[in-house]
């Protein structure tokens, strides 16, 4: 990123969320981090300028994609992604010191379907009360209104709890993809490993449009690594497309691609080149 010595990050809270975790592997003890409630708070704080960078989860690689952050990238005041972090994700069970009963379980949705198998088998008449992040959960448990969290660890030790299962997800590789973004200008420099994200635009009548922008990719002999398709809530089956290739726009093959879709794309939003990162 910048050469500025510290930074002020906005991240998806409250304290102790796996966006957290993640926020903890790119930033120093220099840098200010501010929790805010929901994806699109955190990534307005960045528009009014009131933090530098914004990490919020983009993709999981069990439940998919953070619909929330790809409209906001496509569709919000424009953002540009500065650069990705990938977190191994893993939930524990979580209880007050001397709780002898679990009738209801509080997490976030994404964690409660990366745990389905688990919840059904020890807890399968528990309800399972949605949060708004899995920290959240955790607080609640620690305020006395749910008997247990499925959260992280660190959120157990934040909110003085005690944690009766670990690593209870369905799936031990669960990995999520997080992004920080900034506001538009600055742009990191090739580094041969990246990966360029834009949003593309096409028109309810314009019939093989899909189609056309991957065949333009193939001729150049770029390859795709993401394409999730989202309404843009104008009307009823039109749509954008949040695609990302590997490569950095200043690389001949990425750049001739993108210029070639704005023959037959209705717009396309630059999203930002950066270099891509296997494991955190």
């Amino acid at each position: 990123m910048s050469t500025q010595d510290s930074h002020t990050y906005a991240y998806l809270g409250p304290v102790g969320t796996f966006t957290e975790a993640a926020l903890n592997t790119i930033t120093s003890e220099t840098d200010i981090s501010i929790p805010f409630a929901n994806v699109t708070a955190a990534l307005d704080a960045v528009r009014s300028g009131k933090a530098d960078y914004a990490l919020v989860p983009i993709e999981n690689s069990v439940e998919g994609v953070v619909a929330r952050t790809l409209d906001e990238l496509a569709t919000g005041e424009p953002l540009t992604i500065a650069r990705e972090v990938t977190l191994a994700v893993t939930f524990a069970l979580m209880v007050k010191p001397g709780t002898k009963e679990i009738k209801r379980i509080g997490t976030h949705p994404h964690a409660e379907s990366q745990c389905r198998a688990y919840i059904a088998k020890n807890y399968p008449h528990a309800e399972i009360v949605s949060t708004a992040s899995t920290s959240a959960a955790a607080e609640a448990v620690s305020k006395g209104e749910i008997d247990a969290a499925i959260a992280s660890s660190a959120a157990a030790q934040h909110f003085n709890l005690e944690v009766i299962a670990e690593n209870i997800g369905d799936n031990g590789g669960a990995v999520t993809r997080f992004i920080a973004a900034q506001k538009p200008g600055w742009m990191p420099e090739p580094t041969g490993h990246d990966r360029t994200s834009i949003a593309v635009f096409i028109g309810i009548d314009h019939a093989g449009a899909l189609l056309e922008i991957l065949q333009v990719f193939a001729q150049h002999d770029v390859n795709l690594t993401f394409i999730q398709s989202r309404p843009t809530g104008r009307e009823l089956g039109h749509y954008h497309f949040i695609i990302d290739v590997e490569g950095h726009i200043k690389d001949a093959p990425v750049g001739k691609s993108v210029e070639e879709l704005r023959e037959i794309c209705d717009d396309i939003r630059f999203l930002g080149s950066y270099p891509r990162e296997v494991r955190a």
